[in-house]
C-alpha cells in the first residue's frame, strides 16, 4: 500500500451546525497517524489547507450560503488531492463537512483521467447528496457534491468536473434518507443504490464484493467517502445530520475489512465529524478504528479500550 498522506480539510461552510471545522484537529487526536504507523504503513501529514482570496460566484437559488467559500474549498481541495495521488500517496482527508467532496473526488477524478484509468466511488453514507445547486431548499450544499461528481447540470458556479464519473461507477451503500428531487433524479441514473432495505435483506458482503468485483474488474481507482452518519447515531453520535438505523459498528468495519482485502482503495474521505457534538471523542475514535481496518487491522488484534 503506499504512502498515506493526510490532508486536513477544516470545511464548515456546506451545512449550519458549527463544529466540523474542529474534526482534522479531533483525528490527529484521536491518534489517526500512529494507527496507521502500527500497521507499518508511512504517513505523511501535509496540514490542514486554507481558502485562497474568494472569487465572487453567484447562482439564483437564494437558499444557497456560503457559495464562494464552497467554491474555493472545492479548488483547493481538487488541487492538493491531484498532487497527493501523482506523488504516489494514498490521499485521507479529514474533515469537515461532505461538501469538500466536490473537491476531493474531482481531485481523484483529474488524475485517473491522465492516469487513463477509470474513477469509481463508494458513498458510505445515509444520505444521496444527489441536489444540484438549483434543487436543494436547504441552501446546504454538503447535499450537492455526488450530483457534481456525476455530471448533473447546475454547477455554473463550480470549475467543470474533471472527468463526471458515470453511474455504473458509483455504489451509494447504507442510505437511507433521500429527499423527493433527490429521488426523482436517482431514478433517472443507474447508480447503484444499496439502501438500508438491501442490507438489511442482503448483508454487506454481496452488494459490497458486487461492486468491489466490478471495480477490479476494469482496473479502477476507488474512492471512498465516509460519512459519520453511515453509522447508526447510537454508535457515532457526532454529527449533525443524525439519522436512525444505520449500520452497526461491526458492519462498518466489515466494510472497511472487506476494503482493505480488495486493495482497491486509492483515496478516501472521512466527513461530517462535529467534534462538538461527541461524547469524550467517542466518534473521532471510532472512525480512527474504522481506518485502521481499512489499513490492514484484523479483528484479533484489537486491544480492549479502558473507559
Amino acid at each position: 500500500m503506499p504512502q498515506t498522506i493526510l490532508i486536513g480539510a477544516p470545511v464548515d461552510t456546506g451545512q449550519k451546525n458549527p463544529g466540523c471545522i474542529m474534526g482534522p484537529a479531533a483525528y490527529r487526536v484521536a491518534g489517526i497517524a500512529q494507527a496507521i504507523r502500527d500497521l507499518g504503513h508511512g504517513v505523511a501529514d501535509w496540514g490542514d489547507l486554507a481558502l485562497r482570496k474568494l472569487r465572487d460566484v453567484q447562482f439564483p437559488n437564494p437558499v444557497i450560503h456560503h457559495l464562494a467559500e464552497t467554491v474555493g474549498w472545492a479548488e483547493v481541495l481538487q488541487m492538493r488531492v491531484d498532487d497527493a495521488l501523482s506523488e504516489g500517496g494514498m490521499p485521507i482527508i479529514l474533515g469537515g463537512d461532505h461538501s469538500l467532496a466536490l473537491g476531493s473526488v474531482a481531485g481523484a477524478a483529474a488524475y485517473a483521467e491522465r492516469s487513463g484509468r477509470p474513477l469509481f466511488l463508494l458513498w458510505l453514507d445515509a444520505h444521496s447528496d444527489f441536489h444540484t445547486l438549483a434543487t436543494t431548499t436547504s441552501g446546504n450544499l454538503h447535499g450537492t457534491p455526488l450530483a457534481y461528481i456525476a455530471g448533473r447540470d447546475g454547477f455554473d458556479a463550480f470549475p467543470d468536473f474533471p472527468a463526471p464519473v458515470p453511474a455504473d461507477r458509483i455504489c451509494l451503500f447504507g442510505i437511507r434518507s433521500v429527499d423527493a428531487a433527490e429521488h426523482a433524479a436517482l431514478l433517472r441514473h443507474d447508480i447503484a443504490i444499496n439502501d438500508m432495505r438491501v442490507l438489511d435483506e442482503q448483508g454487506i458482503v454481496a452488494p459490497l464484493r458486487t461492486f468491489l468485483n466490478h471495480v477490479r474488474a476494469n482496473g479502477g481507482m476507488l474512492h471512498v467517502s465516509l460519512d459519520v452518519d453511515f453509522m447508526d447515531p447510537a454508535v457515532a453520535p457526532a454529527v449533525g445530520t443524525t439519522v436512525p438505523g444505520g449500520t452497526t459498528l461491526r458492519e462498518a468495519h466489515l466494510v472497511m475489512e472487506m476494503l482493505h482485502e480488495s486493495g482497491l482503495v486509492t483515496s478516501l474521505d472521512l466527513v461530517e465529524l462535529n467534534p462538538f457534538l461527541d461524547e469524550r471523542g467517542r466518534t473521532a475514535r471510532v472512525m480512527v478504528d474504522l481506518v485502521a481496518s481499512l489499513m490492514g487491522r484484523k479483528v484479533f488484534d484489537r486491544m480492549t479500550r479502558s473507559l
